[in-house]
């Protein structure tokens, strides 16, 4: 077996590796921007590898790949489903796998606390490829941390060419893979497929909250199509009043604009979310649920102080289709989605919120086809026909 180095050549997805005492630990924020957020949720989300994926050539029939997952358990509750690789050859889903052992990150809701216990590298074997030269992707777990201890296989491989643009996301769980049960079911996955994009997921599990440094960091990255989706987690967190967020999505369009003063840029509300559309944070766990071992989540805020400045997702999409408006008179390649189009009312009854806020995978491939067709399709923002599929 050849153990290649694993290099962002290879890793695709991860703004950077990590060195660390076992392996290669891919991020999804590069450590400025991580040393400017001391928030151990965030921590946990960036570092999860949603998006984030092998993809190389070779006429290798036997990959293997040793890891260290670290597996996210909640006290009182069942143990929470092992996170799956997808191994995809030539475009085409093969096999999945998961990784036993690692690490196990235990957090206490009603707490407030967490308990890491180390474990031990597990290897993944992946045998019976296809002869012949083949693009081969493996697709790391959306919803674990995973540090990369080495990458073996039968014969020698090579970086493949990357051939469609790049399609640069930022979202809430929703976006990260929250309730999908493998990386490429979530809906930006889906959505990257379908449109034939190379995708960095920045989506951060409870953290798009129009924080700086997420705009910054994406002004620096090389983008063709960038969107962003706000609203659930700035009522979530309570963390600002409605006079706030204005100024704060002004300020984050414009470090976007100046680094990709003219890409397409799409702005996406919130998608329902019915405990939130009147109603103000901050969201809760429901203890009630979580001593029964089902995991829920209730609004703690008062519909009546709304009127006051606080925040709900009606407030939220009305503010924010105001500023893309706004800014829309000089900026023609500014755009404005409201998530309900992917997410809405009349779907709930087929498609209720498990846990009234995540949707469940099935959702997440009806959200996924709707984007794919009113952002990359026909008059949508990302449907220039030179670029898309």
């Amino acid at each position: 077996m050849i153990t290649t180095p694993i290099t962002t050549d290879i890793l695709r997805g991860a703004l950077e590796l990590e060195q660390t005492e076992r392996g290669i630990l891919p991020h999804r924020l590069p450590a400025w921007a991580r040393r400017q957020y001391d928030d151990q949720h965030l921590a946990m989300a960036e570092a999860q590898s949603s998006g984030v994926r092998f993809v190389f050539r070779t006429e290798a029939t036997v990959v293997e790949l040793e890891t260290i997952p670290t597996k996210r358990n909640y006290t009182g509750m069942d143990a929470r489903p092992d996170g799956r690789y997808d191994v995809l050859v030539d475009g085409t889903l093969v096999t999945q796998s998961i990784a036993t052992g690692g690490d196990v990150l235990t957090l206490d809701m009603a707490a407030g606390t967490s308990d890491l216990t180390r474990g031990e590298p597990a290897v993944l074997r992946f045998d019976g490829l296809a002869d012949g030269s083949k693009l081969v992707e493996i697709w790391l777990p959306h919803d674990e941390t995973t540090e990369l201890v080495a990458l073996r296989t039968d014969s020698p491989i090579e970086p493949a060419t990357a051939d469609g643009p790049v399609w640069v996301h930022h979202g809430s769980s929703i976006s990260h893979g929250s309730n999908a049960t493998h990386p490429t079911a979530t809906w930006p996955a889906l959505v990257a497929k379908q449109a034939g994009v190379e995708l960095i997921n920045l989506g951060f599990g409870g953290s798009s909250r129009l924080q700086p440094f997420i705009a910054r960091t994406i002004r620096d990255i090389p983008a063709d199509f960038i969107s962003l989706k706000f609203g659930i987690n700035i009522v979530n967190a309570d963390v600002m009043r409605l006079g706030a967020l204005g100024p704060a999505l002004h300020g984050f369009l414009d470090t976007i604009r100046d680094g990709h003063p003219t890409t397409p840029l799409l702005v996406i509300s919130a998608l329902l979310a019915p405990i939130h559309e009147d109603t103000p944070g901050p969201t809760g766990p429901d203890l009630a649920a979580f001593a029964e071992g089902r995991l829920n989540f209730v609004a703690h805020g008062d519909a009546d102080e709304v009127a006051d400045g606080k925040l709900s997702l009606n407030a939220i999409r009305t503010e924010l289709a105001h500023v893309v408006a706004q800014r829309a008179a000089d900026d023609p390649n500014l755009h404005y989605l409201d998530g309900r189009e992917l997410y809405g009312e009349a779907d709930t009854p087929s498609h209720p919120l498990p846990d009234n806020l995540h949707p469940d995978e099935e959702t997440h491939a009806l959200i996924a086809g709707r984007f794919a067709t009113l952002a990359f399709t026909g008059k949508g923002p990302f449907a220039a026909p030179s670029q898309v599929r």
